[in-house]
């Protein structure tokens, strides 16, 4: 009788949970099912697609607890949508004529997999949810259980998705640093750009964190570094209207005053406005194998550089950006205990042959439990009625509105 073998896989970008919950779900198995093999696709559904595995031996289990000190993937992400056939033929995923659903159902078949974990977004379930109705209604022996993981916390219906908290901390860290630009000359202007295409909960989240970390310093008086250099100006968000001038005037005074301004911009705040702006001018705005916009291609930090720059009488301007930064780091304290949670549950719940994603249910009092399939989108926009947010605003001092 053929062993039962156990296949996962990380896919979409970077959020700091990936390692850690691929480390986890090798320490699970090998807890309370250590009879089944496990195997990871390389670079996510890519790997599935093309047979690209790893082979998760003895000397990889017993030193699979190192993986919760990593960041990253230890097997490789990517952005494959199986129900967009062609766009997996023009990367070379399947041959004309292949359908993807079909290729990737066959491999697991063929690889002798009963149960498939995937660890990603909302783009990665969504795909695992078109992969499960495929192996359902086409007769497929096979489980298939997603772990969320966004650093923007944006998963319908899940309350807090994998390595969200540590991209808040590791961003505030990142700004940490970049705020002391402030006394490298007059009149700057620093914009400090945050992931998040729809959600403004990281960008809010990581000035949360940022504030705390300035308020826990010691200064000496007298000197310029103080607490107003280290402090935020103006926050943006996608969920949030947005008014230039009344803006641009509310901050011309604080420059006047203190010298310098700062601006934390969520990278999706104003992005409809901007690529309609650029489509009308006749320019092509790339997007991906899902329909997004490529947002590293818009530059929306920029934008609000150059719409503030001048109204501010900025003499130097800069925008940083520390998406690639957070979302690159090990699990923090707070997201390894969420970690083990959903991975104990993923575990058992395969085990169980209930397919699904597993995360704290908004809709069910925030218990946790296995998510079905056809409930997980993207999208969740940031509940700015939450107490913290409004502290944050009253901190920075900025009137605000949510968008119609």
């Amino acid at each position: 009788m053929a062993k039962k073998k156990v296949a996962m896989l990380t896919a979409g970008g970077l959020a700091p949970c990936l390692s850690s919950a691929v480390g986890g779900l090798i320490e699970r198995y090998t807890d309370i099912a250590p009879d089944y093999e496990l195997v990871a696709y390389r670079s996510g559904y890519q790997g599935l697609l093309l047979a690209d595995r790893i082979e998760i031996t003895r000397d990889m289990r017993e030193k699979a607890h190192i993986l919760h000190r990593h960041g990253g993937s230890p097997i490789g992400n990517s952005r494959v949508k199986l129900t967009n056939t062609a766009d997996c033929v023009k990367r070379g995923l399947v041959k004309e004529g292949q359908n993807p659903l079909r290729v990737a159902a066959e491999r697991l078949a063929s690889d002798g997999v009963t149960i498939l974990h995937t660890i990603g977004g909302d783009d990665t379930n969504t795909t695992a949810a078109d992969l499960a109705a495929y192996l359902g209604a086409n007769g497929y022996d096979l489980t298939v259980v997603g772990l969320p993981k966004t650093v923007d916390n944006d998963v319908v219906p899940i309350r807090q998705t994998l390595g969200a908290w540590t991209a808040a901390e590791y961003g505030a860290r990142f700004f940490d640093n970049v705020s002391n630009e402030q006394s490298a000359a007059p009149r700057t202007l620093v914009v400090h750009e945050v992931m998040g295409r729809h959600c403004g909960w990281l960008t809010a989240a990581t000035a949360r964190s940022y504030i705390q970390m300035a308020k826990d310093k010691e200064y000496v008086d007298g000197f310029m570094m103080n607490k107003q250099l280290k402090s935020i100006d103006g926050l943006y968000l996608p969920e949030m209207k947005f008014d230039l001038d009344a803006e641009a005037e509310r901050l011309r005074e604080v420059m006047d005053r203190a010298g310098f301004v700062t601006l934390f911009v969520s990278e999706g705040a104003c992005l409809d406005a901007i690529v309609a702006e650029r489509e009308a001018a006749g320019e092509t705005v790339k997007r991906d194998a899902f329909g997004h916009v490529k947002i590293d291609t818009i530059n929306v930090g920029n934008w609000f550089s150059k719409q503030f720059a001048a109204l501010l009488g900025a003499e130097r301007s800069m925008v940083q950006k520390s998406g690639y930064y957070a979302r690159s780091a090990p699990a923090n304290g707070d997201d390894l205990r969420l970690i083990q949670g959903m991975v104990d549950l993923s575990v058992e719940s395969a085990l169980n042959k209930v397919s699904g994603v597993t995360g704290h249910d908004e809709d069910q009092g925030g218990k946790l439990r296995t998510i079905e399939f056809p409930r997980i989108k993207g999208g969740k926009h940031f509940d700015m009625s939450t107490k913290w947010f409004g502290d944050v605003m009253d901190v920075i001092g900025q009137k605000w509105q949510a968008a119609d």
